[in-house]
């Protein structure tokens, strides 16, 4: 196969129209996620946990429902105008990846919406309102996490789906990695918001050393599944892998992902269970604001990535001529 230097082009021209997308939708993307992700988190802990889980729960619960209310704001601003997101919600179209996430936000944010009042009953935030604190106790607030986890899961993991449906090259190429790809990057910096505000609290309770510890196990399978999708990247894309490893978009992605974001909290939490210690605060606060900033470089770095190979002739044709060698 030809080098990507060595594929026929029309006079150097793009062949695609490139995503014009601004920090909106990365933004999007990256809350989105974390919204996802900490809801399916609070649900597991509620379904299968214990009540020494309940500060997990809580936090669970509210992150989502924050996460939830910004997400469609910043993807309607990006759409310019408000009435496109009332318009995609008029027609459900399975297959269309932005009809399916439009109406996965919007279910996943009345189940955010149920939870969070319902947990905000139990808090009594609500006791001032005659009628509601009683109304929102008898919901049946199992079946509503069961429902809203599945939606949770969808947001969490189709913003990655949604790039592989596109003719971008580097995301086409990617369709079989980037949905899971997105998922345990969800999971990851969900988990590392929940840790981060845990830890932010009191801390000295038996609970919640408890509660922290399971994070941090289920941190670590997240961001090992991470770091072995984006170790299998080179494989599966050959040469179009090149804006993600190479040049300053390179640089951000190895090291403020890979480098800072997984490999270091991973080895730092390994190294703590191996000694079978509590992990220190400041250490933990400070390992999760890097996940967090490797999860955000990581949705940044895809996006930059397919504009420069949808602007690349010669990746179309690589793409196109592989492709079709595979069928």
């Amino acid at each position: 196969m030809a080098s990507l230097n060595e594929q026929k082009n029309y006079y150097n021209q793009p062949l695609l129209k490139k995503a014009h997308w601004t920090w909106e939708v990365i933004l999007y993307f990256f809350i989105g996620g974390i919204a996802g992700g900490s809801y399916l988190t609070a649900t597991l802990a509620d379904l299968l946990g214990s009540t020494r889980d309940a500060s997990l729960v809580r936090a669970g619960r509210y992150l989502s429902f924050v996460g939830i209310i910004i997400s469609p704001i910043l993807l309607i601003k990006d759409l310019g105008r408000p009435e496109r997101f009332h318009h995609m919600l008029r027609v459900f179209k399975l297959r269309s990846p932005m009809s399916l996430g439009t109406w996965g936000l919007t279910l996943l944010g009345l189940c955010c919406g149920f939870t969070t009042a319902y947990q905000m009953t139990k808090d009594g935030l609500l006791n001032w309102l005659p009628i509601f604190p009683r109304l929102f106790k008898a919901l049946p607030i199992k079946f509503i996490e069961v429902i809203g986890s599945f939606f949770g899961l969808f947001v969490a993991s189709y913003t990655g789906v949604l790039l592989a449906a596109t003719a971008v090259p580097a995301w086409a190429r990617a369709r079989l990695i980037l949905g899971p790809l997105f998922l345990s990057s969800a999971l990851s910096t969900s988990l590392a918001s929940l840790s981060l505000i845990l830890s932010l609290g009191r801390r000295e309770q038996l609970a919640e050393q408890d509660t922290l510890k399971k994070i941090e196990r289920a941190e670590l399978v997240a961001m090992s599944t991470e770091l072995g999708l984006i170790s299998a990247l080179p494989f599966i894309l050959g040469p179009l892998a090149r804006p993600l490893f190479q040049d300053r978009v390179g640089v951000f992605f190895r090291a403020g992902t890979i480098g800072s974001g997984l490999i270091f909290p991973l080895l730092v939490g390994l190294a703590w269970k191996l000694m079978r210690k509590q992990t220190p605060r400041a250490l933990s606060i400070g390992t999760s604001l890097q996940v967090l900033i490797g999860g955000f470089i990581l949705r940044y770095v895809w996006i930059v990535a397919g504009r420069a190979s949808a602007d690349d002739p010669q990746a179309t044709h690589y793409y196109n001529a592989i492709e079709w060698k595979e069928r």
